[in-house]
C-alpha cells in the first residue's frame, strides 16, 4: 500500500471513531505532526514504529511484506535456516543414543506448526524439542512459539512411537553481535523462561535426566563455511578505491 492510501486509511478510521488528531498522537505517544504527516501520505518521513503505533491506536495494525526478486527472497533466508539445520544434526552425530527428527511438522486441535528438530533419548526416554533462530526479532513470538512446541511436544513424540518422561527445549540462536545484542536487551525475560545455558546443555546431553530449558549461541568453529552461511549478515562496506 501506498503512502497516500495509508494516510486516507488512518484519516478515515480517525474520522469513524470520532476521534481528533491530538487525541490519536496522544494514544499512540507521537506527536500531532506525525500524526498529520501520517494522514497527508508522507510516510516516508516516518519511522515505521511510529505509523505501527498509530494505527494500534486507531485499532488497526500494519503488516509488512518484504519482496525481493520473486521467490527468491524465501530460498535465501532458507538457505542460512538449512546451514544452521545441518550444523546442527552434524554436531549431534556425537551424541551416542540421540534420534533426531528433522522439520517435524503438527496439527493439533487446530494448532499447527513445525518443530525444527525434534531429539529423542530412547533409554531415558528424554525428548528435546529444539529451535533454530537464525535471527532474533520478536521475542514474545519467540516465548509463545516455543511454549506452545513443548506443550504439544509428547502428543507429537507419541505419533511416533515415542513416550517421553520429560521433554526440554534448547533454543539455539546462530552466533553474531546483533543476535548477542538483542538477547541482551531481554536478557531478564528469556532467562527466566530459559534458564540453562550452552554448559547446561553440554553437561546434560550425555546424560538427559529431568527437563531442562536452555537458550545458547550456536557457532560452529569446526565449518567455517558452513558458520558464515548461517550468521546474521553484517555491515556491507564500500570496497577502497584504488589508486591509479
Amino acid at each position: 500500500m501506498d503512502g497516500p492510501r495509508l494516510g486516507s486509511v488512518a484519516r478515515a478510521i480517525r474520522i469513524k471513531k470520532r476521534l481528533r488528531q491530538s487525541d490519536v498522537a496522544r494514544l499512540a505517544r507521537v506527536t500531532r505532526d506525525d500524526v498529520s504527516r501520517l494522514e497527508r501520505g508522507r510516510v516516508e518521513e516516518l519511522r515505521v514504529d511510529v505509523v505501527a503505533r498509530v494505527f494500534e491506536a486507531l485499532g488497526g495494525r500494519i503488516d509488512l511484506v518484504p519482496r525481493w526478486q520473486g521467490g527468491d527472497l524465501d530460498r535465501l533466508l532458507y538457505a542460512r535456516h538449512a546451514a544452521l539445520h545441518e550444523s546442527v544434526a552434524r554436531w549431534f552425530l556425537r551424541m551416542p543414543g540421540w534420534e533426531l527428527a528433522p522439520e517435524v511438522s503438527f496439527a493439533i486441535r487446530g494448532e499447527r506448526g513445525v518443530i525444527d528438530i525434534l531429539a529423542w533419548h530412547a533409554q531415558t526416554r528424554s525428548l528435546l524439542v529444539i529451535e533454530l533462530k537464525t535471527e532474533v526479532v520478536d521475542i514474545s513470538e519467540l516465548m509463545g512459539t516455543i511454549h506452545r512446541k513443548r506443550r504439544l511436544a509428547a502428543e507429537v513424540a507419541r505419533g511416533r512411537g515415542w513416550t517421553p518422561a520429560a521433554v526440554s527445549v534448547w533454543v539455539l540462536v546462530a552466533e553474531s553481535s546483533t543476535n548477542r545484542r538483542r538477547v541482551a536487551t531481554h536478557a531478564t525475560t528469556l532467562r527466566a523462561a530459559f534458564p540453562g545455558d550452552g554448559r547446561t546443555m553440554r553437561g546434560w546431553l550425555p546424560e538427559p535426566y529431568g527437563a531442562v530449558a536452555c537458550l545458547s549461541f550456536w557457532s560452529d568453529a569446526s565449518d567455517a563455511r558452513t558458520n558464515r552461511a548461517f550468521a546474521t549478515v553484517k555491515r556491507v562496506r564500500r570496497p577502497r578505491s584504488v589508486a591509479a
